[in-house]
This record gives C-alpha cells, sequence and structure tokens, in this order.
C-alpha cells in the first residue's frame, strides 16, 4: 500500500499523520460527549468534558498545522479556538470556586434571553419555554417530569 497519497514518504511523516488523525479525534469526540450528556439531561447542555476536549483536540492540530502543514488559515483558525477555550475553562473553574458572581457577562447581556447561559446554580432548573443552554455541573440528575 502506497501512503504517498497521505503526503507520506518516511516514518517521520506517518507520525505526524498520526498525530493530525489523533487530533481531528479528540476534537469531533467533544461533539459526541455533547450530545450525550445532552441526551441525558434531556435538555441542551455543554459538560466541562466539551471544552476539555476542544481544548486537547486544538492543541494537537495547532501543533500538526505549525510543523506538518505550515498552513496559516490552520494555524490562525485552531491557534484563536485554543484561546478561546482555555477561557471557557477559566470562567468555569472560577465559578466552580464562587470567585465569580452568578451575574450575566457583557457579552451574554446582549444576547436575547433564550440564548443566554444558564447560571449553573439553576443547572437543576431547565431553561425558560425548554430552550437554551447551560454548563453541565457535577449536580446529579432529576427527574423533572
Amino acid at each position: 500500500m502506497s501512503w504517498s497519497w497521505f503526503g507520506v514518504d518516511n516514518w517521520a511523516d506517518a507520525a505526524w499523520l498520526g498525530v493530525g488523525f489523533l487530533g481531528q479525534l479528540a476534537f469531533t469526540s467533544r461533539f459526541l460527549v455533547q450530545w450525550l450528556a445532552s441526551e441525558r439531561r434531556r435538555d441542551s447542555v455543554v459538560p466541562t468534558a466539551f471544552w476539555w476536549f476542544s481544548l486537547a483536540g486544538g492543541l494537537t492540530l495547532l501543533t500538526y498545522a505549525l510543523f506538518r502543514l505550515k498552513d496559516p488559515v490552520i494555524i490562525v483558525g485552531q491557534g484563536a479556538g485554543v484561546l478561546i477555550y482555555t477561557r471557557n475553562l477559566y470562567l468555569i473553574s472560577q465559578a466552580r470556586r464562587g470567585a465569580m458572581p452568578a451575574k450575566e457577562t457583557a457579552a451574554e447581556g446582549m444576547l436575547p434571553p433564550d440564548l443566554r447561559a444558564h447560571p449553573a446554580s439553576t443547572a437543576s432548573t431547565p431553561p425558560p419555554n425548554g430552550t437554551g443552554t447551560r454548563v453541565e455541573t457535577l449536580s446529579p440528575v432529576t427527574d423533572r417530569s
């Protein structure tokens, strides 16, 4: 089997190809994690694991783009994503420590109410009209019927 179609001519290229596929697998897995969490809650939620998979996949794909592809479009796209994923994980950790008040951020204030994130303190209550997204907390799932 020839690997030249993938641009693989040696073991180093094959290793970088593996890194690229590993990054894509981690990045794609975030959607599976989000879907399963939403199905379990029967509501649209964004679990913290989503952001960890995003960060792992984004960093791996950024590394792949920097060292293998040298593609500025992919580098800028993944680099921006890594900053966003890191910031979201920071905000989640601060909220869990109680370091941040449970009020909406300036960015959320610009969104219509049905698109704003629901604070973790209200995770056991459904969002208004069954719409919206919230960060999944570690609290047990309660029966809402």
